[in-house]
């Protein structure tokens, strides 16, 4: 469990800090132009959609001593580390020549990424047949993920201050830290893959893997899931900031704290309680306990009253008990989303192996390698359709403003608009995810546990 739960540290603080860090480092840092960050963001996102089928049907073909997966995340390891410094430093030249270089920064660091990731995930199918002990993988597995994710944010407040030095140095921390911890799990969990249910090969084109997936009912239903939870997640975090910020009118000091925080640690919280409420009385109901809480919290999130305009820190004081009270109760709402939405982490992943197992011929990385496509699919929706929304409610941003304080006090319609993606659409998405799994054929997961433990 501890090796499992290491080997997806070094992809969790390489996603956490490209998310967060790479668009402004790329214009405010390296001095690209935003229309150039934004196409090499597209770039990293579509090379990482190509090469997931890819790298998941050589792995499924990979045939060495020590099965189809370690030898792959051995091979990365290094590569991710190296990738993952070098993205972060500024070479010399003109704007052609760095575009060029982080280009090819982009697609060396997303290949890595996927040759750790994509077998990773695979293999907690293969390493037991055990529902319970498959749950408990996967709960492993995003608790190591939001701790890595959590440790780069940290990493990153402490030196990037320092401009272009502070980002290298940023990038060389995060590096070692994603190589060392990808080969002590791949050493940890070698002895295990060594026995590990093995994937039938053959060679299979695209047209016949579709043909494959469109059979597998099981899977349909999990994949449908993971989109609708995932949108509702990704939705709630972009427009999070913005909520906080123009809607409740957090201080700009105190609401990059706020977010983050209380969400990171309720989700954590959230994995080791629904792991144990999923091994004793099964996964469906605690996908439905955890969807409740988060639809609930969504609405609350919706209604919520905005503190006073212009409040300062000083302001949020016991002798102030209103504002203090809208405060508390924000962070109240937010760790609640935390620890509801955290199923989406877990179920999901949960759930593959069952739908894996449909299959004959058991083949984990192709299937693995579509639901981390359609999780990058759920990512892209949720940003279009904030956007869209956005404009379409005459949402003003900084560049649109002669006077940028101006535009932090939106029109009533783009207010309405932000909380309605913070609430009321996000919980749509949940339950229409809870209403796709009504008939799921769980294993009973809690029986299965019982067992183990005997």
């Amino acid at each position: 469990m501890l090796s499992y739960g290491l080997g997806d540290a070094g992809t969790g603080i390489a996603a956490t800090q490209l998310g967060f860090y790479l668009f402004p480092f790329f214009t405010g840092t390296a001095g690209l132009p935003a229309f150039i960050a934004g196409t090499l963001l597209m770039v990293i996102k579509v090379w990482d959609a190509i090469n997931d089928p890819l790298i998941g049907w050589m792995s499924d073909h990979t045939h060495t001593r020590w099965g189809p997966r370690i030898p792959w995340m051995v091979g990365a390891a290094i590569p991710l580390g190296l990738s993952l410094a070098a993205i972060w430093w500024v070479p010399p030249g003109q704007i052609l020549e760095k575009t060029i270089f982080y280009i090819f920064m982009a697609i060396l660091l997303m290949t890595a990424y996927t040759g750790v990731n994509l077998p990773y995930a695979a293999l907690s199918t293969e390493l037991t047949e055990n529902t319970a002990i498959r749950t408990r993988l996967n709960a492993a597995r995003f608790t190591g993920s939001i701790l890595a994710g959590f440790s780069g944010l940290v990493i990153a407040a402490g030196v990037i201050s320092e401009g272009p030095s502070g980002y290298l140095m940023m990038g060389k921390i995060t590096g070692s830290i994603a190589a060392i911890t990808t080969l002590i799990a791949c050493w940890g969990l070698a002895p295990f893959a060594k026995k590990a249910r093995k994937p039938i090969t053959k060679t299979e084109p695209l047209k016949l893997q579709i043909r494959r997936i469109l059979k597998n009912q099981r899977f349909l239903k999990v994949i449908g899931l993971y989109l609708l939870l995932w949108c509702a997640l990704q939705l709630m975090q972009t427009v999070s900031l913005i909520y906080l910020e123009q809607v409740m009118h957090i201080p700009k000091n105190l609401s990059k704290w706020i977010g983050p925080l209380p969400f990171q640690i309720s989700a954590l919280i959230g994995l080791q309680v629904w792991s144990i409420t999923s091994n004793r009385i099964g996964r469906i109901t605690a996908l439905n306990w955890g969807g409740s809480l988060w639809i609930a919290s969504c609405l609350i999130a919706m209604v919520l009253p905005p503190l006073s305009s212009g409040i300062t820190l000083v302001d949020l004081s016991p002798a102030n008990s209103l504002e203090l009270f809208k405060l508390l109760s924000l962070i109240g709402t937010i760790f609640l989303v935390g620890f509801g939405a955290s199923t989406a982490y877990l179920i999901p992943w949960s759930l593959l192996p069952d739908a894996i197992d449909a299959d004959p011929d058991h083949p984990a990385g192709m299937y693995t390698a579509w639901m981390v496509l359609i999780q990058k699919i759920g990512i892209g929706l949720s940003v279009q359709i904030l956007g869209l929304l956005l404009t379409f409610s005459g949402y003003q941003s900084i560049a649109q403003c002669s006077i940028p304080s101006l535009c932090l006090e939106q029109p009533p319609t783009a207010q309405i608009t932000i909380r309605i993606c913070m609430g009321l659409i996000p919980a749509t998405l949940v339950v229409l995810g809870l209403l796709r799994m009504r008939r799921w054929p769980d294993k009973g997961a809690h029986l299965q546990i019982q067992a183990t433990d005997s």
